[in-house]
């Protein structure tokens, strides 16, 4: 089915491990929260990778450098290599390093992640807008940032110094819950200056580029649990997608999802990458999946039948995505949703 007209999640014959050659995983709220794995993820990727399938580990998190989080992965069962690990930190000092001269220096609003990659591309980090930078760069810093550091961006961007981000997002998810992102500390940013920023990460293209480069994937399957990131990044990038739901993403915002945001799989957990997944089958104005019926009734989406939760979710997309076509599904679907517990 062309990603230009999804209005149902596909199904396979075939394990998506065995469909696929590498899996694009994401990491926070696919593969662990507050740096605690999320259930079923270590034993999934174990055997997917026992099984042929490469797994590399796509992230916008800009926090820390690849050896750190490849280390942190094998802390957690999965021994990763750090040429494993893929940021948007090195996407967007690939990105700088197109636009300032070798050597140059970078004005780094963030964590250690954002350092080592600068150095890689030959550019050096500094800390103040008085230390004559060619451009600014912010990514995720963590919970302690200080304040004073949003200060310096300020200051280097009134002066005229491009400004770079890694990523946008306005959330991450923890072990507490739902905290502020990159993107939230970019609006602060924003707001004082008025400028924009030039980003990097998913879904824009620098980072699907970066991905692909370091990766050498042929047929990639994206894994994520972000619409607006992870689906839209492969949208973008024109590869098919796992959407989790162990992360930000809940059955509302799947149901109203926007056409670049709608995955082409949808699963619980990362065992969805071990198994075939279910056909979605139109019959008359209603769709089925597994043992639920669902369609659009009384201007509200409609479940009938029993089985899986993931099949009534599966069954319920579809008739919500193609009842909204190209639009976003504004209708509540809160009762059939809950006939599903989610």
């Amino acid at each position: 089915m062309s990603q230009l007209s999804r209005t149902r999640p596909s199904g396979s014959a075939t394990a998506l491990s065995a469909a696929y050659d590498t899996a694009l995983l994401d990491l926070d709220g696919v593969v662990y929260a507050g740096g605690e794995a999320i259930e079923y993820a270590v034993d999934s990727l174990l055997t997917a990778r026992d099984g042929g399938m490469r797994l590399a580990y796509v992230t916008n998190n800009a926090l820390r450098p690849p050896d750190a989080v490849a280390a942190h992965l094998t802390e957690l069962g999965v021994p990763t290599e750090a040429a494993e690990v893929i940021n948007s930190a090195q996407a967007v000092a690939r990105l700088i390093s197109e636009q300032v001269p070798a050597g140059s220096r970078v004005l780094v609003i963030g964590g250690e992640g954002l350092r080592v990659a600068l150095r890689e591309r030959g550019l050096v980090p500094v800390e103040s807008a008085d230390d004559d930078p060619a451009a600014v760069v912010q990514g995720y810093g963590g919970p302690d940032l200080a304040w004073g550091r949003f200060a310096e961006a300020c200051y280097a961007i009134e002066r005229g110094v491009p400004w770079f981000a890694s990523n946008t997002d306005l959330t991450i998810p923890g072990a507490r819950g739902i905290a502020p992102g990159n993107g939230a500390a970019v609006e602060v940013v924003r707001i004082a200056t008025g400028a924009e920023p030039r980003v990097a990460g998913k879904p824009l293209p620098p980072m699907h580029r970066e991905t692909i480069l370091r990766t050498g994937a042929v047929r990639p399957l994206v894994v994520g649990d972000r619409l607006d990131t992870d689906i839209e990044g492969a949208f973008n990038g024109g590869v098919d997608s796992l959407l989790v739901l162990t992360g930000v993403t809940d059955g509302a915002r799947l149901l109203a999802a926007a056409p670049e945001h709608r995955p082409t799989y949808v699963d619980a957990d990362l065992r969805g990458m071990l198994t075939g997944q279910p056909e979605v089958t139109p019959v008359g104005e209603a769709f089925v999946c597994g043992g639920w019926t669902a369609s659009v009734r009384d201007g509200e989406p409609a479940l009938d039948g029993a089985g899986s939760a993931m099949d009534g979710l599966r069954a319920l997309c579809a008739a919500a995505w193609t009842h909204a076509g190209d639009g976003v599904c504004a209708l509540d679907a809160g009762k059939a949703l809950s006939r599903l517990g989610l």
